[in-house]
C-alpha cells in the first residue's frame, strides 16, 4: 500500500509524461506499446522535476535561515518536502515550524497520517500518540479528535484486547474528548456517537455474568441521558435512537411514542436542551452564512459569546471561545476576551497556562496578552523560572511601539517587587532596570523615561536602601537629558521627600542658569525661591534672590528681543525714533537760539556778491534738504540765494489763506556718513537694493569742486524699510564702512559729536557749518552801523571749543580750506586794529 507521500509522488510522475508528450493518438487509438523515446523523455522529465523541487527546497531553507518567522515559507517548505518524500527533512521542518507557530488541524492530520504510513512497532505508536496529543492541544477540532480516538482504539493492543487498563484508558480519552468538544452545538454529537458505539461494542462482546452486562447497559443508557441534556443540532434524532435502543433492550412498550417510558428527569432535560438549542440556532445559522467573511464571522462570534456569558455557564462559554479561536486564530480581540474571561471565572492553573500559551503563540505582537500572561502566572503562584522564561520570550517579540516594551519591563519589575518578601534578591530588580534603560533609552520619549527612572530611583531608596544608587539613577538621566526640566524636578522632589534640603539646594544651584524649553527657565527660578521660603534660612533665601533676580531679568530681556524680532511693531516706544516727537523737525515758527538757521526759510535778502565763506555756508546748508515748490533741493544743485519764510519782511506774517511752507519730517530718512568719495547715487541705491524701498537719495557735494563730501540722506517709503536700512550700519560700501543712522534734525552736528554744550555756547552754524546770526538775531534785525560778518565767527570763542578749519587731525596736513582760513585771519586782524 502506497503512503500519501508516495501517492503524491506517483501522481506527479504520471502527470509529467502528459505534459511532455506532443499529443494523443489520432481517433482515440492507443499504441500497443509506448515508444522507447517516450520512456526516455518521461525519465528526463522526472529528473528535471526532481531537480527543480530540490532547488526550490534549498531556496526555502535559505530564506528561513534569514527569516525564521516567515509563516508562508514554512508552509511551502513542508509541502515541497512532503511531495519529495524526504521524511527526515519533513519531520525536522514540521518541528521547526511548530517551534514558532501553532500548526493547523489539517497539518496535524497530515503529519499523523505520514507517520502512521511509516510506523512499525510499539515505539512508533507512542510517537504518533504524542503527535495527536500535541495536535488536540493546539485547537479544538472534532475531526482531529475522531482521528485520535480511532487510532488509539485500533492500534493500542490493550484497548483492542479490552483489558481493564485498555478500557480505562479509552474511556478516559473519550471523556476528555467530550469535555473538549461535547458541547459543540453542530459537531459535538459526533463525539457522543463515537463514545456510545464504543460502549455498545463492549456490550456485544461481553460474555461475562449478568451483573457485568447490566453495568455495561447502564453505561450506554447514561451516555444517552447525558447527550439528551445537551443542546445539540440533532437532539431529536438522538431521542429516536435512544428509544429504539431501549426497545431492543425490552424496556419500552411503544417505540413510536415520543415520551412514553422516558424517565421524567431525562424528558425534562431533553425539553430544556431543545429550548436552548432553538435559542442558539439563529447564531449558528449566522455563522454558516458568514463563513466566507472573517470580519462578519468575528462579529457573530462576539455576539454569540456575549449571549452565552449571560447564562453563566463557563463550560459552554469556553467551548464557544475554542470554536472561535480555531476558526479565527489571529484575532487578538478573541484571545484577549478569552483569557480575561478565564481570569475572572475559571481560574484553573492548567487551563490558564494552556490558553495563554496558545494566545501568545498566535498573536505574538500583542503586548497586552504578554502582560496578562505574566500577571496570570503570578496569580496562580508560578515559579520564578517560569515567570522569567515567559518574560524573556515577550521581550524578544516585535511590538508596534517602544511603550509596549516598557509596559512589559514594568510588569516584570512589579512582579519582582511584590515577591521580594519570598526571598528574591533585589539585584534582580536592579538588573531589570539596567536592561530596560539600555534597551529603551535611545527610542523612548521623555515622559516614559521619567516614569522608568523615577520608579527605579524610588525602589533603590525604599527597598534597596541605597541612596547613592538612587542618585546615580538621576545623574545618568541628567547626562542624557540634562536640558529637560522635568528630570531636574523629579530629582529635586526625591531629595525633598527624603528631607535632604542641602542636596536639593545644590541641585537648584546647578540648574537655575540652564536654558529649558518654553517657560521652564523662569519656572525653575521661581521654584527655587519657593523652596527657600519653605525650607531655607533667611541667608539661603537672600542668596536665592541674589542668584535668581539677574537671571530673570536676562530672561525677560531675551523674551522681549524675541518678540521684537517676530513682531517689529511690538518694540518698546523708547527705542523707536520715528515716534519720538522730540526728534521730528519743527515748523519754521521755531524761535530757539540753537535752531539751525538753515532749517528755516529766509526772507529775500538783497542780492550781493558772495564771498568764499558765504559759498561754503550756503553749500553746507544743503544738509537741511529743504523742498521748494514741490521739488527737492539736491546736494549737487545750486542753492538759491533767495529763500522765503512764513513771515514777509515787508508785509509781516502771511495770512491764514496762504499755504505754509513744507519741511521734511525725516520720519523715513536715513543719514549716511563716512561714504567713499568715489561713491555715487547709483552706488548708494545698489547698497540698499537688498532691502528696497528707496524713494530718493541726496548726496551732499562740495559747492566749488562738485565732489562728494561723504554724506548723504536717503528717503525710504516706510518705517519698515528704514529699520532694515539702519541694520546695515557699519557695512562696507566700496572700500569703506559706512555709518547709517536715522536722520535727527533736532540735533546739530556738534551735539551729536560732543553730546554737551557750554553755558556760553556760540551760535550754531547748522549741522554742517551754515551761517548763523550773532546773538540770536536775524540779519534784517542788525543795526545799520554795525559791520556784517559772513562765515563762521570764532573771534571770541574759547580756543578749546574751536577746531582749526585748516587742520586735518587724521593726517595732520592742511586741507582744502587752508586758503580760506588765511583770508579770515587777515580780516580779524583788521578788526583788531580798528
Amino acid at each position: 500500500m502506497a503512503t500519501p507521500m508516495e501517492e503524491d509522488r506517483l501522481e506527479a510522475a504520471a502527470a509529467a509524461p502528459a505534459d511532455v508528450a506532443g499529443g494523443s493518438a489520432e481517433d482515440g487509438e492507443k499504441p500497443d506499446a509506448p515508444p522507447m523515446e517516450s520512456d526516455s523523455d518521461s525519465s528526463d522529465s522526472d529528473d528535471e522535476g526532481d531537480a527543480g523541487d530540490e532547488l526550490r527546497i534549498q531556496a526555502l531553507e535559505r530564506a528561513l535561515l534569514e527569516q525564521p518567522l516567515n509563516y508562508e515559507s514554512h508552509v511551502q517548505l513542508i509541502q515541497c518536502l512532503r511531495k519529495s518524500g524526504n521524511i527526515e527533512k519533513l519531520r525536522a521542518a514540521r518541528e521547526e515550524m511548530n517551534k514558532y507557530f501553532p500548526l493547523t488541524p489539517k497539518m496535524w492530520q497530515d503529519w499523523a497520517k505520514d507517520e502512521i504510513s511509516l510506523s512499525s512497532g510499539r515505539g512508533s505508536f507512542d510517537d504518533i500518540e504524542k503527535l495527536y496529543e500535541r495536535g488536540v492541544q493546539e485547537y479544538l477540532n472534532i475531526k482531529l479528535w475522531r482521528d485520535y480516538l480511532d487510532y488509539v482504539e485500533e492500534h493500542d493492543q490493550s484497548v483492542s484486547q479490552c483489558s481493564q487498563s485498555g478500557l480505562s484508558k479509552m474511556r478516559d480519552l473519550y471523556e476528555r474528548a467530550i469535555t473538549a468538544g461535547g458541547l459543540h452545538v453542530t459537531e459535538g454529537s459526533k463525539l457522543w456517537e463515537a463514545y456510545r458505539e464504543y460502549e455498545m461494542a463492549i456490550l456485544t462482546i461481553n460474555d461475562g455474568n449478568d451483573e457485568e452486562k447490566a453495568k455495561q447497559v447502564q453505561r450506554v443508557r447514561a451516555l444517552f441521558h447525558r447527550q439528551l441534556s445537551v443542546p445539540l443540532a440533532d437532539i431529536e434524532s438522538t431521542l429516536a435512537v435512544y428509544k429504539s435502543w431501549e426497545a431492543e433492550e425490552g424496556n419500552t412498550r411503544d417505540p413510536d411514542s415520543q415520551v412514553d417510558d422516558v424517565p421524567p428527569n431525562v424528558l425534562s432535560a431533553y425539553k430544556k436542551a431543545s429550548e436552548m438549542y432553538n435559542a442558539r440556532k439563529q447564531y449558528e445559522d449566522e455563522l454558516s452564512v458568514a463563513a466566507e467573511s472573517e470580519a462578519n464571522k468575528l462579529q457573530v462570534f462576539l455576539k454569540y459569546i456575549k449571549f452565552e456569558e449571560s447564562f453563566g455557564d463557563p463550560a459552554r462559554v469556553q467551548v464557544l471561545y475554542e470554536r472561535a479561536v480555531s476558526e479565527l486564530p489571529v484575532s487578538s480581540d478573541l484571545w484577549m476576551g478569552y483569557t480575561s474571561y478565564l481570569d475572572r471565572t475559571l481560574k484553573v492553573p492548567a487551563i490558564l497556562k494552556s490558553v495563554y500559551h496558545r494566545a501568545t503563540r498566535n498573536c505574538t505582537w500583542v503586548s497586552d496578552l504578554w502582560v496578562h500572561y505574566l500577571l496570570s502566572l503570578e496569580r496562580i503562584r508560578a515559579s520564578e523560572d517560569e515567570l522569567r522564561h515567559v518574560f524573556e520570550l515577550a521581550i524578544q517579540c516585535s511590538f508596534p511601539s517602544m511603550n509596549e516594551y516598557l509596559n512589559i519591563y514594568l510588569t516584570r519589575v512589579d512582579s519582582l517587587r511584590r515577591r521580594m518578601p519570598t526571598g528574591l534578591d533585589f539585584e534582580l530588580i536592579r538588573q531589570t532596570f539596567v536592561d530596560a534603560a539600555e534597551f529603551l533609552s535611545p527610542q523612548l520619549g521623555i515622559e516614559e523615561l521619567l516614569l522608568l527612572h523615577a520608579y527605579w530611583a524610588k525602589l533603590e531608596c525604599n527597598i534597596g536602601k541605597d541612596i547613592a544608587a538612587a542618585r546615580g539613577v538621576w545623574e545618568n538621566a541628567l547626562k542624557k537629558s540634562g536640558s529637560v526640566l522635568e528630570v531636574w524636578q523629579h530629582y529635586i522632589s526625591m531629595e525633598i521627600e527624603m528631607g535632604h534640603t542641602h542636596e536639593a539646594r545644590s541641585l537648584y544651584k546647578r540648574c537655575y542658569s540652564k536654558k529649558f524649553a518654553g517657560s521652564g527657565s523662569e519656572a525653575v527660578c521661581h521654584a527655587w525661591i519657593r523652596f527657600e521660603r519653605e525650607h531655607g534660612t533667611l541667608d539661603d533665601y537672600d542668596l536665592a534672590i541674589k542668584k535668581v533676580t539677574p537671571r530673570l531679568k536676562e530672561l525677560i530681556m531675551f523674551k522681549a528681543q524675541q518678540e521684537a524680532k517676530s513682531d517689529p511693531s511690538s518694540a518698546p516706544k523708547e527705542t523707536s525714533y520715528a515716534n519720538d516727537s522730540s526728534q521730528k523737525r519743527k515748523p519754521s515758527k521755531m524761535t530757539s537760539k540753537v535752531q539751525p538757521p538753515a532749517k528755516k526759510r529766509k526772507d529775500n535778502p538783497p542780492k550781493k556778491t558772495v564771498s568764499s565763506d558765504d559759498h561754503r555756508s550756503k553749500e553746507q546748508s544743503t544738509d537741511s534738504h529743504l523742498q521748494e515748490g514741490g521739488e527737492v533741493i539736491k546736494g549737487n544743485a545750486e542753492v538759491p540765494v533767495e529763500m522765503k519764510v512764513e513771515g514777509d519782511s515787508k508785509g509781516g506774517n502771511t495770512s491764514s489763506n496762504q499755504p505754509k511752507p513744507y519741511f521734511y519730517s525725516d520720519k523715513c530718512t536715513a543719514y549716511m556718513s563716512n561714504i567713499d568719495l568715489k561713491a555715487t547715487e547709483l552706488h548708494i541705491r545698489g547698497f540698499f537694493s537688498d532691502i528696497g524701498g528707496v524713494v530718493d537719495i541726496r548726496l551732499l557735494r562740495d559747492r566749488s569742486t562738485k565732489k562728494s563730501r561723504g554724506l548723504a540722506y536717503v528717503d525710504f517709503s516706510d518705517k519698515d524699510h528704514l529699520e532694515a536700512a539702519i541694520r546695515k550700519n557699519k557695512q562696507k560700501l566700496l572700500s569703506k564702512k559706512v555709518s547709517v543712522a536715522p536722520s535727527d534734525p533736532s540735533k546739530s552736528k556738534k551735539n551729536r559729536e560732543a553730546g554737551t554744550s557750554s553755558k556760553d555756547k556760540l551760535p550754531s552754524g547748522g549741522d554742517h557749518g551754515e551761517k548763523a546770526p550773532v546773538d540770536g538775531t536775524s540779519e534784517k534785525e542788525m543795526p545799520k552801523g554795525e559791520t556784517k560778518i559772513t562765515g563762521k565767527n570764532t573771534l571770541f570763542a574759547p580756543r578749546a571749543l574751536v577746531k582749526p578749519l585748516g587742520w586735518n587731525k587724521k593726517d595732520e596736513k592742511p586741507d582744502v580750506a587752508a586758503e580760506e582760513l588765511k583770508s579770515n585771519d587777515e580780516f580779524r586782524n583788521l578788526l583788531l586794529k580798528k
